[in-house]
């Protein structure tokens, strides 16, 4: 017996042994996250060098099958990339097109209420699938943000540029990068609001610094994407003034002083009076001013629409129904 081949053997076997715990890992995930393409090719192209070694040096024994072995478990994993490659394809899909849908069951309550200004799909239908520029302002926000019609209000207030609501409901820190990737970044935005942290309550409680941290690389991908983009952090509403959400909102705010950006205090929103805001607009065109208006200022806007309109019909479709 050669003691060579035993110990090559020995080699083979304890590098293989991790191989079968990352296919069933891999296949459990159902996500190709973690997972490099490029570093299961470069395994496989050493197994096959070895084994073309023992060809060559017509060595055939029990280790060219171990070889042969491990090779085969690698080849699986590329195997079950493909297959999560797919069920990525299909989840980003489903993803994509959830935040593209208006919720009817809501719509076709309050459809025919008075607003004083009206979803951007029932004013222009005929633009609900314009297709999307690139350097326009956009709205990331959670929950309900999704129902503001930012276009609408954009022609009311008369913005210098394009604004889209890429709010989605049930955005968080687990999704939004993600999601930021898959339906922002292609657009180049010149400028975000982002409205995040109603679902984050109980980790800035718990965990403040994690919370601050996934705040942070929120920001920073946003700027990996634009170094120039504006950026406004918007507060948690907070009516009831709850002391959990007070906490959270200063974390905003820090995050917003230490990064630069705009902070939007919602708590404020009885104070901003729109049609003051739109006289003052005015005023500013007629004497030839048309800079590009603040992101504190936009968001204003459009949560004094939120808070004071739309919420208070919603909340009279819920108690009519």
């Amino acid at each position: 017996m050669e003691f060579g081949h035993v110990f090559e053997a020995l080699m083979l076997i304890c590098f293989g042994f991790s191989w079968p715990l990352n296919v069933i890992k891999a296949y459990k995930a159902r996500t190709t996250k973690g997972t490099s393409l490029a570093f299961i090719f470069l395994i496989i192209t050493g197994y096959i060098a070895g084994i073309t070694a023992k060809f060559i040096n017509h060595q055939f024994n029990y280790v060219l099958a171990v070889y042969f072995i491990n090779l085969g478990i690698v080849m699986m994993n590329v195997f079950v990339y493909i297959r999560n490659k797919n069920i990525d394809k299909k989840n980003n899909l489903l993803k994509l097109k959830s935040t593209e849908t208006i919720d009817t069951k809501v719509l076709s309550k309050v459809g025919n209420t008075n607003y004083s200004y009206s979803l951007d799909e029932l004013i222009y239908p005929e633009k609900a699938n314009t297709k999307e520029e690139k350097n326009a302002v956009i709205l990331l926000g959670n929950g309900q943000d999704k129902m503001i019609p930012v276009q609408s209000l954009g022609r009311e207030f008369k913005f210098n540029f394009k604004i889209y609501n890429k709010s989605y409901e049930e955005l968080s820190f687990e999704n939004v990068k993600e999601y930021f990737n898959l339906a922002i970044a292609p657009l180049s935005p010149e400028g975000i609001m982002i409205h995040l942290g109603e679902n984050e309550i109980q980790l800035c409680i718990n965990n403040c610094e994690l919370f601050d941290k996934k705040y942070l690389d929120l920001i920073k991908l946003i700027k990996n994407c634009n170094r120039n983009c504006r950026i406004a952090l918007i507060s948690v509403s907070n009516p009831q003034n709850n002391e959990n959400i007070n906490i959270l909102n200063r974390h905003i705010k820090a995050i917003a002083d230490s990064e630069q950006c705009d902070f939007v205090n919602l708590d404020n929103a009885h104070l901003w009076n729109p049609e003051a805001t739109k006289a003052a607009i005015e005023f500013a065109q007629n004497m030839g001013l048309n800079t590009r208006k603040p992101l504190s200022d936009v968001a204003e806007i459009l949560y004094s629409y939120k808070l004071n309109i739309l919420d208070e019909e919603i909340s009279d479709v819920k108690l009519i129904s």
